[in-house]
């Protein structure tokens, strides 16, 4: 039987989880999210995390699985998809998986790169200095020792760029090199769709998005997590920068606007790192869903009958 991963990629709030849902019902199979935002019980609004509608229209998997205080790595990830996917592929032809982390996407459709070891005290001696010098200064040695990755990387996750600078300081090459090399071999095929428009219309979306999560309790959430703000899963764009509110920083307008400016400048990298894979199948967000799903089916048909 042919087994076909259909993965919907593209920018923040651009309408993934609309295109997601809609062929998850075309196939009557399950939705796999690849959003590292979505995987912890305790983000909802800030992540935008689906609707209970939208979660109730077909089943979605690794949606709010993990709390923020449980280590999970996109090695753990990787792993758990990939069993699950071969559970699922025994009677089902295809598969829809959607997300907006790169990372996540490509260690389920390709695997993950292989690095050498290094040594740990580096890791170690970064970690201090995220802590006493702040993300700023991790972010300038990044762009000094690998500006290929900088200009693709979430700049505001600080695991990232601790991963990406133990490897360039304990190997001496640009994290950079030890990517794009063969992957691991998988059992499906993967089609991938990416969603795009016009700059503006993306930020229009952005922007919008930002003052819904706000109408919606986002600053309450943020309150309730604020004793975690150190955590990794919370060193994230909305999060840190009404943490900044209540911790006196920012003004709430300031706070607002620096959220919206840090999600667009993240939709500009998601959009980088989707762009690199050539075999994409770019749809106009602004088509309509009949049109986007009759595409995207006749694509995947032409998988499955090969």
């Amino acid at each position: 039987m042919s087994r076909v991963l259909i993965s919907i990629v593209g920018p923040t709030a651009i309408g993934k989880t609309k295109l997601a849902i809609s062929l998850a019902e075309h196939y009557r199979t399950v939705i796999i999210s690849a959003d590292s935002r979505q995987f912890f019980k305790e983000m909802s609004i800030g992540t935008a995390v689906p609707s209970k509608k939208e979660l109730a229209a077909t089943k979605h998997h690794f949606i709010q699985h993990k709390s923020i205080s449980e280590p999970y790595s996109v090695g753990d990830f990787e792993k758990e998809a990939i069993q699950l996917l071969d559970t699922i592929f025994n009677d089902r032809e295809v598969v829809v998986m959607v997300g907006g982390s790169g990372l996540y996407v490509d260690a389920v459709t390709k695997g993950l790169n292989e690095f050498p070891g290094v040594d740990p005290q580096i890791r170690e001696q970064l970690n201090l200095e995220l802590q006493v010098q702040g993300l700023e200064q991790l972010q300038k040695k990044l762009q000094n020792l690998d500006q290929a990755y900088y200009k693709t990387v979430d700049l505001n996750n600080p695991h990232r760029l601790i991963r990406a600078l133990e490897i360039c300081i304990g190997t001496g090459k640009p994290y950079s090199s030890f990517l794009g090399k063969p992957k691991k071999e998988r059992n499906f095929t993967t089609l991938t769709i990416g969603l795009q428009a016009e700059r503006e219309k993306i930020y229009d979306n952005i922007n919008r998005r930002v003052d819904i999560m706000m109408s919606e309790g986002f600053l309450e959430e943020i309150r309730s997590l604020i004793a975690y703000k150190d955590l990794n899963a919370l060193r994230t764009v909305g999060y840190k920068e009404l943490f900044n509110y209540l911790e006196g920083n920012w003004d709430l307008e300031t706070a607002i606007a620096e959220m919206k400016k840090n999600t667009r400048r993240f939709a500009k990298r998601q959009l980088t790192w989707f762009k690199r894979n050539e075999d994409t199948i770019w749809l106009d967000a602004k088509s309509s869903s009949i049109q986007k799903l009759e595409t995207v089916a006749a694509a995947a048909q032409k998988l499955i009958s090969e």
